[in-house]
């Protein structure tokens, strides 16, 4: 394993596609590459304001990156020594070799990261398919968590939510080719728009610099020759994950994991049903929710302050570790 700094260039996937855009780091964070046999992961660390915090690490959602929890992070650098992870084939890291794309090998991915950094136990947060392989990984490798933060985690449902059909659909061969057919023509701005209608629970809450910074980040992903391999995929992975059964299935995980878990849903999710809330609860033993009413599926971007809070709570029950 071996770790370089970056300061602010692209490099994990330089070699795969080298006239793509750089990569968006904000005021205070850093990135850097880590080289695990068979797979290159891009970290997004914000150094912690005091020596001596707890670990924490992040993990984004299907089509997100490390960047999803840039506000966050910023928000709780007093209280932990944050990272975030871009899993295989997003963000800044490229595709694992052996085009895994699970949720298992995404689980995989951030255990390894973990062990090969002796990092654990963390803090550890997840959205959306993050919310997925947090669970996995707390489920496996409860030695390698303290507490476990799921924003909008993608647990089987019964009745997926309409909005949602097309990112299943993602999961049928041919469906992705189509999408990008369809898709062709549009804009970066078409496709940030209606992401962020998609996940937003009011996308009028995004400042216009914050749009800008999305319009790059999606023009800069486009680019990627995987982009859409990375995204087929591991929707692919999701709707595999909802099938498993017994031992290996994710909500049998949850009911294994013995961290601390902070739960938060959103009232105006159209990916993840706000009525899942209640079964999520009852799932991991030993949990706490936070329902936002007005926020969506990324509600760490919409409302971080409350998410930061909720987790500040969770700290103290800890005794601040």
């Amino acid at each position: 394993m071996s770790s370089t700094e970056l300061p602010g260039a692209r490099a994990a996937a330089a070699a795969v596609a080298p006239t793509v855009s750089p990569v968006r780091v904000a005021e205070g964070e850093k990135l850097r590459s880590v080289a695990l046999p068979g797979l290159t992961l891009n970290v997004r660390t914000r150094p912690p304001e005091r020596s001596g915090l707890p670990p924490a690490l992040y993990v984004h959602g299907l089509g997100g990156s490390s960047q999803n929890w840039s506000a966050l992070m910023a928000l709780l650098q007093d209280v932990v020594d944050g990272e975030a992870v871009d899993l295989p084939g997003f963000g800044d890291s490229p595709p694992p070799d052996d085009g895994n794309y699970s949720v298992t090998g995404h689980a995989r991915a951030v255990i390894r990261l973990l062990d090969a950094e002796e990092h654990g136990p963390v803090h550890l947060f997840g959205n959306s398919l993050g919310g997925a392989v947090a669970t996995r990984v707390a489920a496996v490798r409860p030695d390698l968590v303290r507490t476990l933060t799921l924003v909008s985690p993608a647990l089987p449902e019964l009745r997926v939510q309409w909005p949602a059909v097309p990112t299943a659909l993602l999961a049928v061969p041919g469906v992705a080719s189509l999408f990008i057919r369809l898709g062709k023509d549009w804009t970066a701005e078409e496709h940030t728009r209606g992401v962020m209608a998609l996940c937003y629970g009011d996308p009028a809450r995004v400042s216009e610099e914050g749009f800008r910074d999305a319009v790059a980040e999606m023009e800069r992903r486009l680019e990627l020759p995987y982009f859409w391999d990375a995204m087929t995929r591991s929707a692919r992975g999701i709707v595999d994950a909802y099938t498993l059964g017994g031992q290996h299935g994710l909500w049998r995980q949850a009911e294994r994991v013995l961290a601390p878990t902070q739960l938060v849903y959103g009232g105006r999710d159209q990916l993840v049903s706000y009525r899942m809330a209640r079964r999520a609860s009852a799932a991991f033993r030993d949990s706490r929710l936070l329902t936002l009413p007005d926020a969506g599926h990324v509600a760490m971007m919409e409302y971080p302050e409350a998410v930061a809070q909720a987790f500040r709570e969770l700290l103290d029950e800890r005794g601040g570790s």
